[in-house]
């Protein structure tokens, strides 16, 4: 757990860190222009896995923001990777939209309905019900289950959504068998993205706006945790907790060196 000044590697979350409902927070674009001036490896993370990195380049730009497609790291590419890792090659029964179904793509599977080595379960807002059955028929079957995040609901205008979580749960409810969860907070996530950024835990720090998702998954990778407070957490959201983050601060903009 590396002290600020000490800091060379820097992750960090997307929503309610560097943008907020597609507007930029102040000091994002100060934040990222500075990074990049001194040459400091950075990634951003998301759990959502509907995207493919491309299409969050587009997204935050559109708001303001120059991030490289090759900056982002998705739920959906940490779970390909994941997957990769322990069977090449391999096959999958896939829930989820475009960022997902690439990023396997990529990683080598063959998706299919026919005695799949694995069930992976990603975001959708088409959340189809045959689908929902062939994922509990396939695992009863003893395809392994996986699901990219734990996000148990999302944001729109009307108000929550069910997410990858409820639906996990539902199979779970179905089959009796839990997913393995491969994005935040599994700290796994963070590992693979230090990887594909060279960083280590000593010398790198993760910026999020959640406690129970960036906060405890920073912390148990090693790393120097920030939490702002320009996404859901609030100084009471911060005390429900048994564990604290290394700083708390306002917004990234306290992050810019004037």
């Amino acid at each position: 757990m590396a002290d600020r000044d000490n800091i060379e590697c820097w992750l960090t979350d997307m929503d309610g860190v560097l943008v907020h409902e597609n507007n930029p927070v102040p000091g994002a674009s100060e934040l990222l222009a500075q990074w990049t001036e001194r040459g400091m490896p950075f990634l951003v993370l998301t759990n959502n896995s509907i995207f493919t990195p491309r299409d969050l380049a587009a997204r935050l730009r559109a708001s303001g923001l120059e991030v490289p497609e090759s900056a982002i790291y998705t739920s959906a590419l940490a779970t390909a990777d994941f997957l990769k890792s322990q069977s090449r090659g391999g096959t999958a029964y896939v829930i989820g939209e475009a960022g997902l179904t690439t990023a396997m793509h990529e990683a080598g599977f063959i998706m299919t309905e026919s005695n799949p080595d694995f069930v992976v379960l990603g975001e959708t807002r088409t959340y189809s019900f045959d689908a929902i059955t062939k994922a509990i028929r396939l695992i009863g079957r003893g395809a392994r289950f996986i699901s990219t995040n734990p996000d148990a609901t999302g944001p729109s205008a009307e108000g929550p959504l069910p997410a990858t979580g409820a639906v996990a749960a539902l199979i779970t409810k179905a089959t009796g068998m839990e997913p393995y969860v491969v994005g935040k907070p599994n700290p796994m996530m963070f590992r693979s993205a230090m990887n594909k950024i060279g960083a280590h835990s000593e010398n790198t720090a993760m910026i999020g706006d959640r406690m129970d998702t960036d906060v405890v998954a920073g912390i148990e990778a090693g790393l120097h945790t920030i939490l702002v407070m320009t996404g859901i957490s609030d100084e009471a959201e911060i005390l429900r907790y048994p564990f604290r983050p290394d700083e708390v601060l306002a917004s990234v903009a306290d992050l810019v060196e004037r």
